[in-house]
């Protein structure tokens, strides 16, 4: 009994150890690291996709978190790194897609879908409603 209670306890507390930065990647000014942290989070991990490379263990994640790192410590501004980025992979790489004119269909198509929705209930309804 005490056996299987310290396994489960061992298996409870194991994903607590799974970190996706490793301490090599760690800078040791604590500002700048914040810093290359928050950029990590804004930036996509083209294999994982719908993971930000901070979140990522894949080896294109660990080698973009370097490459932010190193553009910070060269003291590159947080758009000139983002922008070397979406210039060499696109703005696909971007958590967040900027609002261009080719991705007004992206922002928009939510509200477009809630619009159409809206009218199919209304039709609905009043075609349901019985007429006196």
């Amino acid at each position: 009994m005490k056996n299987i209670l310290l396994v489960s306890f061992v298996l409870l507390l194991s994903p607590l150890n799974v970190f996706s930065i490793e301490p090599d990647e760690i800078l040791s000014n604590s500002k700048l690291e914040n810093r290359a942290r928050n950029l990590s989070k804004g930036i996509r991990c083209l294999v994982c996709q719908n993971q930000s490379i901070d979140d990522s263990d894949s080896e294109l994640a660990k080698d973009l978190r370097k490459i932010i790192r190193i553009k910070i410590v060269e003291g590159k501004k947080d758009k000139e790194i983002n922008d070397f980025l979406v210039e060499k992979y696109g703005n696909f790489i971007l958590m967040k897609p900027p609002f261009y004119s080719e991705t007004f269909l992206l922002w928009s198509s939510p509200f477009i879908i809630v619009f159409i929705g809206f009218i199919i209930i209304f039709f609905s309804l009043k075609k349901t409603r019985p007429e006196n």
